[in-house]
């Protein structure tokens, strides 16, 4: 039919251009109408029908007696059926039908789906393209496995870890602490062998047997400071041991790096080797109190080797810095690492945010700030968290203590609830010394949802929220923990629709079958009321 209703045949009386003009008009408010507003006439008009069916007396008693059974046991069916469609394809299966083939025939037309945003500015489109959705990555502030892992299991009889956490790191070490060479050493033959195994024992018992053959087998110290020592204290006397061990190799490797391509993968190896042992000895300063020499540990390390702050380092010197409240040199760190074209992670984005929020929140006031509008420096705190929160929506909850928080995993989902645990759970302390700045967060950190209300589908600084993120965090964190969902999946209106009007025909049925002449009585009384109405207008 062409727009105005002509089709090229004349109208079949003289009434009825002006109701297809009508028609028309209201067609164009339906589809012009917002989502809600239509799901509203859908209702209105579900409600009007089921209304007209009870104005039919006609029969009533055949009718209700025999059919509402009918009715009842197919409404039954029909949220069974809802239930189960909803659950395997995460949507319902009437406003399914209704969007795909009931909208195009009243002239709506489906949006396409809107381009990705990306991550930043600077970003060309084939980097966009070519970022994966979930990547798992290592941790930067991991635990120890034997003085912290285990002792909580021990406390708790709860095992903090899952195995494909574990799995992922014996990945990790097979790639960091291995290469080709290590047949022409029987120590490093046998840690090749430790590094496979999934039973703790029988790993701490194989750096036992390469420490035997060779007293300075570094990665075999490295195996016991994780998982033998049961104290942070006796972790940090094995690294020591460890870097000893891995300078003297690493001083080998450097010289004879050049001769084939097996020296180079050794000397990779023994890199490897050097940089985590001195990362695990500035975190075990950090632990034990010596905030300043970890610092400085770091600071070192990140001179050093410069070209892998793919491990990101970065984020443990920040949280040292945050623990000696050394402000100025953490936004140091911001401005190296805040940077367009890196990858960003919760500890970047939330720091920035806390150090906005500082500047603010101890004067911050939501009735005052509602009264007088918000001061610049309060816009841009307020834009941080928001910024923040879109990176990663978990993260609000574990600060403002809304969820509790378990130990973080040796691995984490970037924008997933395993990272915000993980930074929930050494950053929790530094949100609290700065006065109101869980207040301003607690005001404000809802709001960033309005300016994102497809998150799966747009963001507004940052990618679309990646839908795999809680199958990849329920493999990483442990069962007893309630992983956090983003966006919440709630049932669509049209399932509460249908089971409230497939539940309410199923007790009308009921009660037409053991109480007929009541019902009748009543479905006559119900038709009377609009006879009344309308010779009372009259």
């Amino acid at each position: 039919m062409a727009e105005g209703g002509g089709s090229g045949r004349g109208p079949p009386c003289p009434g009825a251009d002006a109701a297809l003009r009508r028609w028309e008009q209201l067609r164009r408010r339906v589809t012009a109408a917002a989502p809600w507003a239509r799901g509203l006439l859908a209702v209105a008009a579900g409600l009007g029908l089921f209304y007209l069916v009870l104005r039919v007396p006609l029969r009533l008693r055949d009718s209700l007696a025999a059919g509402e059974r009918r009715r009842g046991s197919a409404g039954g069916l029909g949220i069974v059926f809802e239930w189960w469609h909803f659950r395997k394809y995460g949507t319902s299966f009437i406003e399914q039908v209704s969007v795909s083939h009931l909208r195009p025939l009243i002239g709506g037309v489906e949006n396409s789906p809107p381009a990705p945003a990306a991550f930043s500015a600077g970003e060309n489109e084939t980097s966009r393209q070519n970022m994966p959705e979930c990547k798992v990555w290592r941790n930067p502030l991991n635990l120890f496995r034997g003085a912290e892992y285990s002792r909580y299991m021990w406390v708790t009889g709860k095992e903090p870890l899952t195995y494909y956490d574990m799995n992922l790191s014996a990945q990790d070490h097979q790639n960091f602490f291995t290469c080709d060479t290590d047949a022409l050493r029987p120590s490093d033959t046998v840690m090749q062998k430790a590094w496979r195994e999934r039973n703790p024992q029988a790993r701490i018992k194989a750096a036992h047997q390469a420490l035997e053959l060779n007293n300075d087998c570094a990665t075999a110290y490295v195996l016991l400071a994780e998982e033998e020592a049961t104290t942070i204290v006796d972790a940090e006397r094995y690294f020591k041991q460890a870097l000893k061990a891995g300078e003297m190799i690493y001083r080998k490797s450097q010289n004879c790096h050049s001769q084939s391509p097996q020296h180079e993968a050794q000397l990779r190896r023994d890199t490897n080797v050097l940089v985590y042992v001195k990362r695990r000895l500035a975190m075990c300063a950090r632990k034990l109190g010596r905030i300043r020499e970890a610092v400085k540990m770091m600071r070192d390390l990140m001179k050093e080797f410069p070209l892998l702050s793919m491990l990101n380092i970065h984020e443990n010197l920040l949280e040292a810095l945050l623990e000696l409240q050394a402000y100025a040199d953490v936004q140091a760190v911001l401005a190296k690492y805040d940077d367009i074209s890196l990858p960003k992670s919760a500890a970047i984005c939330y720091t920035a945010a806390l150090l906005k929020a500082r500047a603010v929140s101890e004067r911050f006031s939501p009735e005052t700030a509602s009264k007088r509008g918000l001061s610049t420096a309060e816009i841009n705190a307020v834009e941080a968290i928001h910024r923040a929160v879109e990176f990663n929506p978990h993260v609000p909850k574990y600060l403002l203590e809304m969820k509790s928080l378990v130990l973080p995993p040796e691995h984490i989902l970037k924008r997933g609830d395993s990272e915000a645990v993980a930074y929930a759970f050494f950053h929790l302390q530094h949100w609290k010394r700065i006065e109101g700045a869980l207040n301003l967060l607690h005001c404000t950190w809802e709001g960033t949802f309005r300016m994102i209300p497809y998150p799966l589908e747009k963001g507004h600084l940052f990618y679309p929220y990646p839908s795999c993120t809680e199958t990849a965090d329920r493999e990483l964190l442990p069962t007893f923990h309630e992983v956090s969902v983003y966006p919440q999946k709630e049932l669509p209106f049209f399932i509460h629709f249908t089971a409230g009007l497939c539940s309410f025909s199923a007790m009308l049925a009921l009660l037409t079958h053991q109480f007929p002449e009541l019902m009748v009585v009543f479905a006559k009384a119900v038709s009377v009321v609009p006879v009344l109405g309308d010779l009372w207008e009259s």
